[in-house]
């Protein structure tokens, strides 16, 4: 396909497909710790918004409390932005995007946020299957609160201290695929290329899109015996596939010795394609059952799979279920919202 890299139009200062620079997708300075995962996952935001030619002013970005809530304040300034209370920002976005589905929802949540407190609302924002970029920034653990086990932490995995996790742990991506989700993916924070392709990909996904993101915690959780460490990660590390991803707005080139039946590729909303060359020969990212027969394995195995678990293009969005207006709730004129006359007098009729 042809396309600009971010690179050379940081250098050259070219502008993407609605003529806007960098600067416009960038944020504050990030207060998290030097080299923690999350500031990687916020570089990866700016860039694929940009690459995309996502106008951040239609963006709302949503998150609630822990240090992966405090992510959104360091990408897209010029975007909507709203803090919620810890563990209710499904409940907040839903809301968001019901009152105006026009915009585009990127809600950051942490393990903490997603899997304990705010677990009941995860659950039903996937199976209301809510049009959303739900990005889970996970280390493990709780970084504000000095590193105690998080409920996605590994049975065995250690503190710091050398206490040892007992329980079993919740994964959030195969709760995801079995609640609803319609597009469920996992990657490294330390993972570049990934990571993009999925983002990109989620980008252009109508529905829920959940992105597991392991990264670590630098200051509580990447040391020996934690399953959450950069270490630990790149060692067992499975790439299900290799992930390309094709805008429709590019122009796509096939190589003269591309293989038939090697790669497989996934028409998404927008006609962008997912390109996905399987390094497994019998995984298929549409089999729901296949997809969470594979994250159970892997849990099994001690093995963190990465990439895309499962993608189902054809259900219909939580907006599309409930037929909404395509104008916004705020701009709807008084004249559409109030019944008219014979309206009331039908209703008052219909109760004598």
């Amino acid at each position: 396909m042809s396309a600009t890299t971010t690179a050379k139009r940081k250098k050259t200062g070219t502008p993407n497909r609605i003529g806007l620079g960098l600067d416009p997708y960038r944020g504050l300075k990030t207060t998290l710790c030097a080299g923690c995962g999350h500031n990687s996952i916020s570089e990866r935001i700016i860039e694929c918004f940009f690459e995309m030619g996502i106008d951040p002013t239609q963006v709302v970005k949503l998150s609630g409390i822990g240090c992966s809530s405090k992510s959104p304040a360091y990408f897209l300034s010029m975007s909507h932005g709203f803090n919620s209370v810890h563990g209710r920002m499904p409940a907040v976005a839903t809301g968001a995007v019901l009152a105006n589905k026009q915009l585009l929802a990127l809600g950051v949540s942490g393990d903490g946020d997603t899997a304990s407190i705010g677990l009941g609302q995860f659950v039903h924002m996937m199976r209301r299957n809510v049009p959303i970029i739900y990005i889970i920034e996970d280390n493990g653990c709780y970084g504000l609160t000095k590193g105690q086990f998080s409920a996605t932490a590994s049975r065995g995995s250690l503190t710091k201290t050398g206490i040892s996790n007992d329980l079993a742990p919740i994964d959030s991506c195969g709760l995801a695929v079995q609640m609803g989700a319609t597009f469920v993916a996992r990657s490294f924070s330390g993972d570049k290329k990934q990571l993009q392709a999925i983002l990109k990909a989620a980008l252009s996904h109508r529905g829920t899109a959940v992105v597991d993101v392991v990264s670590p915690c630098v200051t509580f959780n990447d040391h020996v015996g934690s399953t959450k460490s950069y270490k630990y990660v790149r060692d067992n590390k499975i790439p299900l596939q290799s992930i390309g991803f094709v805008p429709f707005f590019d122009e796509i080139h096939v190589e003269e010795d591309f293989a038939p039946g090697s790669v497989r590729e996934v028409e998404l909303h927008d006609g962008s394609l997912l390109r996905l060359e399987k390094l497994e020969e019998d995984y298929d990212p549409t089999d729901r059952l296949k997809a969470l027969g594979r994250i159970e394995a892997a849990v099994e195995q001690g093995q963190i799979i990465t990439g895309v678990l499962y993608v189902d293009t054809e259900m219909p969005s939580f907006t599309e279920m409930l037929n909404l207006d395509d104008l916004p709730l705020a701009q709807i004129g008084p004249e559409r919202l109030r019944p008219p006359q014979s309206a009331l007098n039908e209703v008052m009729t219909e109760l004598a």
